[in-house]
């Protein structure tokens, strides 16, 4: 950790927190503890979508600011090696919500169904919504969903979530003027984008949707996912924050984009044209700062901030689809690698954590930690049970201070797609292996010396690299849908 922090005694807190062993298993549905504490927090988790880990002011952007998402960061804790629980969408959210890495959790890839939705995780897989509910919270989705279709059983509605709207196709969620939105079971048309008409700008509609619940919620304890779409491609935004940023001294050297604006895949996956690249990329991430101030100012004018976790954070590192430009706005800082790399820029993520009188305001951690320890880090405030099968470690002792946070032994990915692709990182080394279907050669790295990945050193440690290579091999178990290709 930078700099000194000062314990936080979790007893002498309003919550009263009893922190849970891991080493504790046999979970089973009646054996659960039920948290009794009248004070339980709220929860708000605000993933964006393709965010890199340099794409806010206060982690170094210069082309553009985020002034509310830096406002939260200096009213909290920001986690300077987190990582997401994958470098595409749909198994970061997995491991998020079922605190199982990518080589144990059940979606591990962006895998279609016909029409419209990715593979549905399966109706008995145990999920930190789950958790929630059976502890008395109303369970919340606001945005992209992308693990289960409508009518499967991997839709919200089946997986314990209470209240959803947004969309549910990933593939859908490339199109900001998109023809129909969900609520719950329910399909939304929305008419002011019917045919080529542009009007329905879908994160406004899900941002107030979002809005509304926290209002009509404020007496009730409830956890929110906001999945936000911004700013994974189309680089799409209303004309007039579009106007905003167009012209001006930091957009110069603007790009333009042909996209799809007609046939088959418009407003159904195919990334529309943009004339402003650079501008349009800056007015999203605007876009969405603005929405979490937004989120922020709301607590504050119900009165529920203080009893309200916020973290905030991205579901994988940056794209270079549909004509966005990492390099030029620099967005992954000295980390090496894009969305779909298992380098630091792929899977490496801001993580902010906001707790008004439990988490010391404009603080700093360097404890490692990942997208699959959320659920036990849950589990943890709630004092409740853990299934055996989980990867992940509370980070609740970093938060509060309270008591020595315990380390990962190491932290594992696998992606499926161009080859197959596994990565380790356990201390200070990294481990990374491209084309895993052929065998191919172990990278490795150290990050304290070089976060930038740029000298493979594994001609010099082969001991370590072999340690590596043993660790990836039992790290996973075989799925039958998801496999090295």
């Amino acid at each position: 950790m930078n700099g000194k922090r000062k314990c936080l005694s979790v007893k002498s807190s309003a919550l009263a927190l009893t922190a849970i062993s891991l080493t504790s298993c046999g979970m089973i549905d009646g054996d659960k503890r039920k948290s009794t504490n009248e004070d339980r927090p709220n929860v708000i988790f605000i993933l964006a979508d393709d965010l890199g880990y340099a794409d806010l002011s206060c982690l170094g952007q210069t082309k553009f600011s985020t002034p509310n998402i830096d406002k939260l960061a200096s009213q909290g804790m920001m986690f300077t090696q987190h990582y997401s629980g994958s470098s595409v969408s749909a198994p970061s959210r997995s491991c998020l919500i079922t605190g199982q890495h990518t080589g144990h959790t059940v979606i591990r890839g962006n895998k279609e169904l016909p029409v419209e939705g990715q593979h549905p995780m399966p109706s008995d897989t145990y999920t930190v919504f789950q958790m929630l509910k059976d502890n008395g919270y109303k369970t919340s989705v606001f945005g992209k969903w992308g693990l289960g279709a409508p009518e499967t059983e991997g839709a919200p509605q089946n997986q314990s979530v209470d209240e959803f709207f947004g969309y549910n196709c990933q593939r859908q969620a490339h199109n900001y003027y998109p023809y129909h939105l969900w609520h719950n079971a329910e399909k939304v048309m929305l008419n002011g984008n019917q045919g080529e008409n542009e009007n329905d700008y879908a994160p406004d509609l899900i941002h107030q949707e979002a809005l509304d619940f926290i209002r009509e919620n404020r007496d009730t304890t409830f956890f929110m996912w906001y999945t936000s779409v911004l700013p994974h491609a189309e680089l799409k935004v209303p004309e007039l924050e579009l106007m905003k940023f167009v012209g001006n001294p930091e957009m110069e050297t603007e790009k333009s984009y042909n996209g799809c604006d007609e046939g088959m895949y418009y407003k159904n996956g195919g990334y529309g044209s943009q004339q402003y690249t650079h501008a349009a990329f800056a007015a999203m991430v605007s876009t969405l700062d603005k929405q979490v101030g937004e989120i922020c100012n709301t607590l504050d004018s119900l009165g529920i901030a203080d009893n309200t976790i916020i973290i905030f954070t991205s579901d994988n590192g940056p794209h270079q689809e549909g004509g966005a430009d990492p390099d030029f706005f620099n967005s992954n800082g000295e980390l090496r690698g894009y969305k779909r790399d298992l380098y630091e820029g792929g899977i490496r993520v801001p993580f902010i954590v906001k707790w008004n009188d439990v988490v010391e305001k404009n603080t700093k951690s360097n404890h490692i930690s990942a997208f699959w320890d959320f659920l036990p880090t849950m589990a943890d405030i709630l004092d409740v049970d853990l299934p055996e099968n989980v990867d992940g470690l509370s980070f609740l002792p970093e938060l509060t201070g309270s008591e020595e946070q315990k380390e990962h032994d190491y932290l594992y990915w696998e992606f499926h797609e161009n080859n197959g692709r596994q990565a380790i990182r356990q201390g200070d080394w990294k481990a990374v292996k491209y084309d895993v279907y052929n065998d191919g050669k172990i990278e490795l790295y150290n990050l304290k010396e070089d976060v930038s990945e740029e000298n493979d050193v594994a001609d010099k440690y082969p001991d370590k690299v072999a340690e590596m290579d043993s660790l990836m091999k039992v790290s996973r178990v075989d799925s039958e849908l998801f496999q090295f290709k």
